[in-house]
């Protein structure tokens, strides 16, 4: 698969490892930075979404997305894990979830920009599960830069391989494929969000690294064995 990630907002806050470690499998070990596991709120754009080498196909290819995901590693290789992944569009909620087993869930979207910040609404309308939602404004901020060798945002955000379970507990991980980040420093204006509740938390407070990126493309490759 090939997308483009547009106008994409990480919001992280540093937790302990305990709260996370129920909700990853055993295997896998949490990644850590001085010492805490990182949760990240991601509201973004998707563009371009198809499989390589096919065509946009018409009101299929574009839609809003919001996630929210930690850090893990196998034996070889750090990846994401997503613990949940909200999407507009109903048939790539369901090919998500039965090509590579990713915790997708139907919701309703509204985004527009305003005077320099993106305003971002989103509520799970997924059937049988919380409605959980985000409300709130971001922007970016100062001049564009990449992360440097052994720096949180380098840990945050230079991610090249993602991990997920499949229903009868296997274990998988696809390679993905994209340049260094173009990131900027951002400002976040949030009005709530209960994203995070299914995993029994609550972020209060300022997100501790909050980062933007205009565009970055993309490619993923087909599922493999975790190494375990």
């Amino acid at each position: 698969m090939q997308m483009n990630w547009l106008d994409l907002c990480f919001l992280h806050w540093p937790v302990r490892v305990a709260e996370l470690r129920p909700f990853i499998p055993a295997a896998l070990e949490v990644n850590t930075y001085d010492g805490w596991a990182w949760l990240a709120l991601v509201p973004f754009t998707m563009t371009g979404v198809k499989p390589t080498g096919f065509p946009d196909i018409p009101g299929l290819s574009a839609f809003p997305e919001f996630n929210v995901r930690t850090y893990v590693r196998d034996r070889a290789v750090s990846g994401v894990w997503f613990f949940s992944l909200d999407c507009a569009h109903p048939l790539a909620v369901r090919a998500a979830r039965a090509f590579f087993h990713l915790p997708y869930f139907d919701a309703s979207f509204e985004r527009r920009w305003e005077r320099g910040w993106c305003h971002y609404w989103v509520r799970r309308t997924h059937r049988g599960s919380p409605g959980v939602h985000f409300s709130g404004r971001f922007r970016p901020v100062g001049e564009v830069f990449r992360s440097q060798a052994g720096s949180l945002e380098e840990f945050l955000t230079e991610r090249y391989w993602l991990f997920s379970q499949h229903p009868d507990g296997r274990v998988f991980r696809a390679r993905v494929y994209h340049q260094r980040w173009p990131l900027q420093q951002a400002e976040v204006e949030l009005d709530g969000h209960t994203m995070e509740a299914p995993l029994g938390l609550r972020l209060s407070g300022p997100p501790a690294s909050l980062l933007f990126s205009a565009r970055l493309k993309t490619s993923a490759q087909l599922l493999e064995p975790a190494e375990l």
